[in-house]
């Protein structure tokens, strides 16, 4: 399953204070339906970065066997393609990935 979480404040501390009191208890509602759960947040600079992975890690081992990641992305393509290598990537769980939507290149 994925959700799309946000908009959320500008600010790393508001944005992780409005992400608890808003989404964790749908995320966790979700989880309990024993579905994998994949987050899609708007892009962010570097201070959201450790709230954000934090939430993904910790959601990942409270529900386990249930896998939960995190994408960040503008791109729609980006985003899609990102939950599509997680939904076939068993092993993969508590990861938050930063998107640029610009993709590897060409293969040299």
């Amino acid at each position: 399953m994925i959700l799309r979480v946000g908009p959320l404040a500008g600010n790393p501390l508001d944005a992780a204070a409005q992400f608890h009191a808003e989404v964790l208890p749908q995320v966790r509602e979700l989880l309990r339906e024993q579905e994998d759960l994949t987050l899609v947040f708007a892009p962010a600079d570097h201070e959201h970065h450790g709230w954000r992975l934090a939430v993904v890690q910790a959601l990942a081992r409270d529900h386990a066997p249930c896998r939960v990641n995190a994408v960040a992305g503008v791109s729609e393509d980006a985003v899609v393609a990102a939950t599509d290598w997680l939904t076939l990537a068993p092993g993969m769980t508590g990861q938050y990935l930063r998107l640029d939507g610009q993709g590897a290149g060409t293969v040299l």
